[in-house]
């Protein structure tokens, strides 16, 4: 496994990451995330990523946090960087959401208590909230990091503008900037080179997600009427995501099928080539991916230290067009 840095902090994270927007909770029960956990540990991946809204079921917030809280309190603390997420509504109540001060400090110290942790690594605005002034939000995030229960924050889902204008009043105050952007990045889904890209030269690091389109660039899809029963696709609610994204389509099968004799050429499985392909670009600290079973976690390992060469580069980009 090799390790960037994320911008131009000090932060070092694995080339991949375990993602936990499908892994815990809803879709899969505690043995297969149990093992997920140990098997990134023996992979070399120190990155987990989860979210205040992950997991959750039976109108219960924080499923897939107290999960990873307790799986990851076997490993050494030092040992891992811990990513979560808040903003999105995590009750009904009129403050249960959103980024302002109220909301940001409790959904902190309820995170850190699903968690088992006394600090986040990495803590995400999930969303942009309209409805807080950006100066709020960042004396908020000044507030928990200056009380050690927050080292870096990042975004997600956010505008650019309102990112570099929440950056210019940190910067004006001498407060904590926004260190990391979290944005959907695959082979269908190129979005991010034309702007959160751009936060690079502005010193952020990149963690996309989506890296497979739902699993869709794994090659496990033969055709949008044959789903593997244990598929993402074949699943009430991943099911959604994909049909959202817009990915599953048999002419994208169709490239899947073409890239995937190319990624047979290099030894590496269709995973590996999507992986690899979006680590050829610097901008990108990690990705997000999520596993629901070893094996899964062990191909996406392999694209970590690839490089594709540039006549490789150049078929892909001739099926994709």
């Amino acid at each position: 496994m090799e390790y960037r840095r994320v911008g131009n902090t000090g932060l070092m994270v694995s080339e991949i990451s375990l993602g936990s927007y499908m892994t815990y909770g809803q879709a899969n029960g505690k043995e297969a995330a149990k093992a997920c956990v140990r098997a990134a540990f023996e992979l070399g991946i120190n990155s987990f990523d989860t979210a205040d809204v992950y997991g959750n079921k039976f109108g219960r917030t924080g499923c897939a946090e107290e999960l990873l809280g307790e799986l990851l309190s076997d490993y050494r603390r030092s040992s891992y960087v811990l990513a979560t997420k808040a903003g999105y509504p995590v009750t009904d109540d009129a403050n249960g959401k959103g980024l302002g001060k109220k909301h940001l400090l409790e959904a902190c110290d309820a995170s850190l208590r699903r968690l088992k942790t006394d600090y986040i690594d990495l803590y995400y605005m999930h969303l942009y909230d309209e409805n807080t002034p950006v100066e709020e939000t960042m004396d908020a995030l000044e507030t928990l990091v200056r009380q050690g229960k927050v080292l870096y924050t990042g975004i997600s889902n956010w505008p650019l503008e309102e990112v570099r204008r929440a950056n210019a009043y940190a910067k004006q105050k001498n407060f904590t900037c926004f260190s990391v952007v979290q944005p959907p990045y695959n082979m269908f889904d190129r979005r991010a080179e034309e702007d959160a890209f751009g936060l690079a030269a502005d010193g952020l690091g990149c963690a996309v997600y989506f890296p497979l389109a739902q699993g869709i660039l794994a090659g496990r899809y033969r055709s949008v009427t044959d789903l593997p029963a244990d598929s993402r696709a074949a699943n009430p609610t991943a099911g959604q995501v994909i049909q959202a994204v817009g990915c599953l389509t048999e002419e994208n099968l169709e490239k899947v099928a073409r890239m995937k004799e190319l990624a047979k050429g290099e030894g590496l499985t269709m995973a590996q080539l999507a992986l690899a392909w979006i680590l050829r670009r610097t901008e990108v600290s990690t990705i997000l991916a999520g596993a629901s079973r070893p094996k899964q976690l062990a191909d996406n390992a392999g694209a970590s230290g690839v490089k594709l060469p540039e006549d490789l580069l150049a078929a892909i980009d001739a099926i994709l067009s």
